[in-house]
């Protein structure tokens, strides 16, 4: 009964939480915005499995250590498709808050806001690149 109640209580967790995640993205607008911007809307069902498959695999793959050898590239794949991910939420975060054109404006730089971006995503880039290939970079002392 107590494994029962533990298996429930997670699983309502995790609705909460994935709910809560779905209703940000969709506040946001990540997906209109990439739909409007790829020019894509008659894949919007696609679209729209694709999160909710991703959203479920992921939470699957929290719970199991099994391990598939062989689809080394997979990492890769993977590993590509999470950054798309975050950046593309980064983006239409600072985008419904408007934080660049703001930040931009007030430090008189507004023609200057696409290499800002740039320089953000670089910047982006190389600490995951740090983060992810410099041994011992989080250990602590």
């Amino acid at each position: 009964m107590r494994y029962l109640l533990v298996i429930g209580f997670g699983l309502i967790a995790g609705i909460i939480i994935s709910g809560g995640i779905f209703a940000f993205m969709v506040m946001i607008g990540v997906v209109p915005r990439l739909i409007q911007r790829t020019k894509t809307a008659q894949h919007i069902l696609l679209y729209e499995n694709m999160i909710m498959l991703g959203g479920v695999v992921s939470g699957l793959s929290l719970l199991s250590d099994y391990f598939v050898t062989g689809f080394e590239w997979a990492e890769v794949v993977v590993g590509l498709s999470y950054g798309v991910y975050l950046g593309c939420l980064a983006v239409a975060l600072a985008e419904v808050l408007n934080v660049l054109p703001i930040l931009c404006r007030r430090l008189k730089v507004a023609k200057e806001m696409p290499w800002l971006m740039l320089v953000l995503a670089l910047g982006k880039v190389m600490g995951a690149l740090i983060y992810y290939f410099v041994p011992g970079f989080l250990e602590f002392h």
